[in-house]
């Protein structure tokens, strides 16, 4: 019995102490905690997003962790919009929150939310959290949950939420638009992050 209490005691050691010991070191965890993890946008909604003047939406695989799971892809997507420089300066106009350097609510990697005349938005409803769409009819993106209403630059004009769309960091590597993932903290006007 004593013999079987060791090898048991031994077995719980190894599994609960070789992850700790794992993640104690610093690598690529930290990177991703950081905000580095970019995950490539599907090309052929890219490649209609080039095309279009309205906003599409534009799947992605983004890398998951949960608990004592091996991480793995989920699909997702975000919404793109095509703007001309004229209309990125309206967005800046619009929106200076984005912008100011001591804002609580300015979006992390602020240098990358324009890039090749594009914007990405979060598919999340800064209210509750809902998934909102692009209404044609209306020329806004419309929240199913509880009304909110966006421009498309992602400036909020009518419902209960606290704040306007959050624009994701974007960037073009080996021909590639790959976007960070960040989820922020709902019914807030603050944008906080939760996480990457």
């Amino acid at each position: 019995m004593a013999n079987a209490t060791i090898i048991l005691a031994g077995i719980v050691t190894l599994i609960i102490g070789v992850p700790l010991i794992d993640y104690s070191i610093p690598g690529k965890e930290i990177d991703e905690l950081a905000g580095e993890t970019w995950s490539p946008l599907d090309q052929s909604d890219w490649q209609k997003l080039t095309r279009s003047e309205i906003p599409l939406r534009v799947s992605f695989a983004r890398k998951q962790t949960d608990g004592y799971f091996l991480p793995h892809a989920v699909e997702d997507y975000v919404w793109g919009v095509k703007m001309s420089e004229a209309q990125w300066e309206t967005m800046k106009r619009n929106r200076p929150h984005l912008f100011e350097a001591h804002s609580a609510t300015t979006v992390p990697y602020v240098n990358r939310i324009y890039v090749a005349g594009f914007v990405i938005f979060s598919p999340i409803c800064p209210h509750l959290g809902c998934r909102f769409a692009w209404n044609a009819n209306m020329n806004r993106f419309l929240c199913p949950c509880h009304g909110s209403v966006y421009t498309r630059d992602g400036e909020h004009v009518a419902g209960p939420a606290p704040r306007g769309l959050d624009p994701l960091p974007l960037r073009e590597r080996e021909g590639k638009a790959e976007i960070t993932w960040i989820r922020y903290k709902s019914s807030t006007p603050d944008r906080v992050v939760v996480s990457y």
